[in-house]
């Protein structure tokens, strides 16, 4: 983000160190993921990928206080908030953009920023929607458009700007490209999420599209049948045969020239 978009936000908190150690978390006292650890620091992009089933939802869900927590620890800025209610991780400075139902759809792109700053004083309600509008232009033209009559892309924007109205200072995102055309994912991804932590917060990603993700990360962790495989920087895990193999599907010079394709 430029610097001017930077001052224009004031009092903006800084990106917050995610620590999950030995997480497991399911459904009715059935885990679905088992003992993963992740960390991610103040300004990173860290992104898990893996086939689909692997548990990544899952394990986003637990983080965020949607899924029941089942051992193992996840702190923000060494505050321990395992197992909290969805509302106090929010408080607690998380925001939180799902794969599906990521907006109002029956309501106008204006009413869903509202909802998305439900939390704050009334007066502080349209200088936070000038500045979303300010990081997704394309969104300060529609103010007035229901959100079901946007385009995918768009929509997966104003879900990111509404998450973007409490200033939090860590964003969860769960499968942003998904049913997204190629061209609009890589915008969302290279522009968009690359531009959450040129400002100064923390992004966790799920994604899909591995190659894609890897080009943004600064960390990556590879998730399998609810367990950690592997993790490491981009460039690590690019040149590893067991990582392309098994989750690109190729040779590691041939997934290093094809980073956009989805695997």
């Amino acid at each position: 983000m430029s610097a001017d978009r930077q001052k224009a936000d004031h009092g903006r908190p800084m990106g917050a160190a995610l620590l999950v150690e030995g997480l497991s978390a399911g459904y009715d006292t059935r885990p679905v993921v088992h003992e993963v650890s992740i960390a991610a620091e103040p300004g990173e992009i860290v992104s898990v990928v893996g086939p689909n089933g692997s548990g990544k939802s899952t394990l986003l869900g637990a983080l965020i206080g949607t899924v029941e927590v089942l051992g193992g620890r996840v702190a923000l800025d060494s505050q321990d908030i395992t197992g909290w209610a969805p509302e106090d991780v929010v408080r607690a400075g998380v925001g939180y953009v799902p794969q599906v139902d990521d907006v109002f759809a029956p309501l106008t792109v204006r009413e869903n920023l509202e909802m998305g700053g439900y939390l704050l004083p009334a007066r502080e309600v349209q200088p936070r929607i000038d500045y979303v509008a300010s990081v997704f232009p394309q969104l300060a033209g529609m103010l007035g458009r229901r959100a079901g009559r946007i385009s995918g892309g768009e929509r997966k924007m104003l879900a990111m700007a509404r998450a973007m109205m409490l200033q939090p200072r860590l964003f969860v995102l769960d499968e942003p490209t998904a049913n997204l055309a190629p061209a609009v994912a890589n915008e969302l991804l290279e522009e968009h999420v690359r531009g959450l932590a040129a400002d100064g917060a923390t992004a966790l990603i799920v994604e899909q599209r591995a190659r894609a993700v890897l080009a943004i990360s600064d960390r990556t962790y590879v998730l399998a049948g609810g367990t950690l495989r592997m993790s490491g920087t981009p460039a690590e895990l690019l040149s590893s045969r067991q990582f392309v193999a098994s989750f690109l599907g190729g040779s590691a010079s041939a997934a290093e020239s094809r980073p956009d394709e989805r695997p």
